[in-house]
């Protein structure tokens, strides 16, 4: 245990200057750094705002609901089966048959033989939905593994297209995480007015390009409001074109009218989409809708080529900015609620940091001091251990660029004192194998042996519960599990290789003396 090779002393020595490095550039001028990573300030220490946002999957279970009608009522005319009162009612699908036909189509919903619904529509899968039958009135609905599924995909979706409008508006280290399985938690150091990024939040973003058509035969119309609510206008419901043909989208100024205008590119099939609509629809309104507000409706005066276009709606820049980033970054795929909003100014953070560094302070000197009087040159060698610890500590945090928050340094302060009872462990079992072996060579080697299993199994279950309260805590929670782990892992490294190592040296230099009492 005493005895180091040459390669390995090399390595503990290496990664002790590298992550000291690393820990001591958050404190260097930016001439004398080979890197820019640093540890992040979190919310409750710089100051910011704090959204929690609640994810309303109900408009996409009945969106799916109402496609697999149409997809059901096209297999029963496929397949000839006889039903009446088809009908969607509270998020399920419901009708009734015959005898016959009711025992012929549970038997296809629920088996995969080759004419089956589910490989008719491959949608259709027997464990996403339930089916009820009382007499011969069938209610198909999703089931609780289903739903479970569709707002899982829905908060995954909604937690993309909220990263990326934040990080459009270039806020500073925005912290965007899941909460739960419905929430999306949101913490922007250094903002203290959110309203911009709050409305950009609360837009679904959906965007359709339709006709302005009195036309009712094929489609179908409805009355829908421009965005500034003064006027309305009829529009078909028949989709021209989505968002999701959008490739581009960036604020400009029309040079003819000298207006803000927001100009848009589309993909190859919304190219040919717009093409189309524009040569066949010369001399109508061609109305803009945005989360079923209409922007504009201006006339086609000519075929529109080349995947290229412009919206006008008397936009300031900051407005036409705004419109292009939401398109930019895609459709919300549910509405977005918030239902929590807190600001921490930056003199609360300060005073955080402040009392932090004094807690860290008092905490260290005290350690230091008993661990000199209890162990003598032992006890410095502990401290630099612990100072080494430290660097160790921030160090890691820097290469990984993580966030440090208020219970965050508590982690550390409490890292501090497990670092020390490791040493204390040691040394004690040293001192009860010097009383028993006059080898002092061998006392230390012992001590150091007997005591590894304590000090580990100490350490690996406050690990364990260090990386449980990560995976399922949240904010402040993870913020104490991620500086208390990697607390753990550094404490294990400046014990049984840093200060070992430093133990060694000195007791094969001073062998013949008396070391420890």
């Amino acid at each position: 245990m005493l005895y180091f090779s040459k390669i390995k002393i090399l390595v503990i020595y290496v990664i002790v200057f590298i992550l000291s490095y690393f820990a001591l550039t958050n404190f260097l001028n930016s001439q004398f750094k080979i890197s820019n990573k640093k540890v992040n300030l979190g919310l409750d220490l710089q100051g910011g705002s704090y959204l929690l946002l609640e994810v309303d999957s109900t408009p996409i279970i009945k969106e799916k609901i109402q496609n697999k009608f149409f997809l059901l009522k096209k297999y029963f005319q496929k397949k000839n089966i006889k039903i009446k009162n088809l009908k969607v009612l509270d998020n399920s699908i419901f009708f009734e048959t015959d005898d016959l036909n009711r025992d012929s189509f549970i038997a296809d919903f629920t088996n995969q033989n080759e004419n089956s619904i589910n490989n008719y529509f491959p949608n259709y899968k027997s464990f996403e939905f339930d089916h009820l039958v009382e007499n011969n009135k069938i209610i198909i609905s999703y089931s609780k593994y289903g739903l479970i599924e569709i707002k899982k995909i829905t908060l995954d979706q909604a937690l993309e297209i909220v990263r990326r409008r934040i990080n459009e508006t270039g806020t500073n280290e925005p912290n965007i995480t899941k909460n739960g399985n419905d929430r999306i938690l949101v913490e922007l150091p250094g903002l203290d007015d959110p309203s911009r990024i709050k409305k950009l939040l609360g837009k679904t973003a959906n965007l359709t390009f339709r006709f302005v058509s009195d036309d009712n035969k094929e489609f179908g119309t409805e009355i829908l409001s421009f965005a500034d609510g003064d006027q309305t206008a009829n529009v078909s419901k028949r989709i021209i074109l989505t968002g999701e043909n959008l490739t581009d989208a960036s604020a400009g100024m029309d040079r003819q009218s000298n207006e803000t205008v927001v100009n848009f590119s589309l993909d190859r099939i919304g190219g040919k989409k717009f093409a189309k609509a524009t040569t066949n629809g010369i001399g109508k309104k061609l109305a803009i809708i945005l989360d079923n507000k209409i922007i504009s409706a201006p006339v086609i005066r000519d075929s529109i080529k080349g995947g290229k276009g412009q919206i006008s709606g008397n936009f300031d820049f900051q407005s036409a900015t705004d419109l292009a980033l939401l398109l930019r970054s895609g459709a919300l795929p549910a509405p977005l609620s918030i239902i929590e909003e807190r600001t921490v100014g930056p003199d609360l953070g300060k005073d955080s940091i402040n009392s932090g560094k004094i807690s860290l302070i008092i905490g260290f000197l005290l350690v230091i001091v008993f661990m000199t009087y209890k162990y003598k040159f032992f006890g410095i060698i502990a401290n630099l251990a612990l100072f080494i610890n430290l660097l160790l500590l921030i160090g890691i945090l820097t290469l990984f660029e993580s966030t440090l928050t208020l219970p965050g340094i508590a982690g550390i302060i409490l890292t501090v004192g497990m670092a020390v009872d490791a040493n204390v462990l040691v040394f004690e079992r040293i001192k009860e194998e010097i009383k028993v072996e006059k080898n002092l060579l061998l006392a230390f080697d012992i001590g150091y042996k007997k005591a590894q299993t304590t000090v580990l199994d100490a350490n690996i279950t406050t690990l364990i519960a260090a990386i449980i309260l990560f995976m399922f805590g949240s904010g402040p929670v993870k913020g104490f599990a991620l500086t208390l782990g990697i607390g753990i892992v550094s404490t294990l490294f400046s014990v049984y290789f840093f200060a070992r190592h430093l133990i060694s040296f000195y007791v094969f230099k001073n062998k013949d003396k008396i070391l420890l009492n």
